[in-house]
């Protein structure tokens, strides 16, 4: 959990780490013209406050073998049932990312599979274990993901 707003010198940092983590502690320093120790100090603290949550690789879904994204919606078969969607679905690992939403669903899924038919396997697999019912957007294209939030 943060504090509160990010200073002026936290924000520039996690700004160059979101633009690419990879980042060493010397080039930070340069970018935002701090000693390399102190830039040390501030991302540890990022980090240990939660701002900084992870350092990940983003992959390509085409390369990788898993050119089709999509984005499922979830409704509840009964809503009275327990919103334990999250935890019924965790298991499943095509599932990239899951967002509680506002509106007729009550989350959406960011999928990436193999194709249509891993699509479809997945689709049942997701009905069968959280007792939903979905909706499908297939993504055609990705001009852009991933962006860094503006600080």
């Amino acid at each position: 959990m943060t504090d509160g707003p990010l200073e002026p010198l936290d924000q520039a940092i996690a700004r160059e780490l979101a633009a690419d983590g990879r980042r060493s502690f010397t080039d930070l320093a340069e970018r935002v013209g701090l000693s390399v120790s102190a830039v040390h100090q501030r991302v540890k603290r990022l980090e240990q406050r939660g701002v900084i949550r992870g350092y990940t690789a983003r992959l390509d879904g085409e390369l990788i073998g898993l050119p089709l994204t999509a984005l499922i919606s979830l409704t509840p078969n009964d809503p009275a049932a327990p919103d334990d969607y999250p935890q019924r679905l965790q298991h499943i690992a095509e599932i990239e990312s899951c967002y509680s939403v506002a509106g007729d669903e009550s989350y959406v899924l960011l999928v990436r599979v193999p194709s249509p038919l891993g699509l479809e396997d997945l689709l049942r697999r997701i009905r069968e274990a959280a007792k939903v019912s979905t909706r499908t957007t297939v993504v055609l294209s990705t001009p852009f993901e991933g962006r860094a939030p503006l600080l």
